[in-house]
């Protein structure tokens, strides 16, 4: 994996291009719903783990996240579960 923040703004993305909810990717990641409501609505700041948990949810299902001033986040279908 390639070093950078996992931002609020790239979790948001990536649960909409999946159309996750909060509760199915708190389930995928092994955290509680309420850290995921927490994180995206930046009551909170996540753990290193949270996040590194959240990241490798999302990178399963096929998602690749850009970062910089402008974060980005993709899709790759074919790397995506049925």
């Amino acid at each position: 994996m390639a070093d950078f923040e996992l931002s609020v703004e790239h979790v948001r993305a990536a649960r909409a291009l999946l159309k996750w909810t909060q509760e199915e990717l708190a389930q995928r990641a092994g955290v509680t719903p309420n850290t995921i409501n927490f994180w995206e609505n930046e009551r909170t700041r996540p753990s290193e783990e949270t996040k590194l948990q959240v990241r490798k949810a999302f990178e399963e299902a096929g998602i690749v996240f850009s970062n910089g001033k402008n974060p980005g986040v993709q899709l790759f279908r074919e790397n995506r579960p049925n």
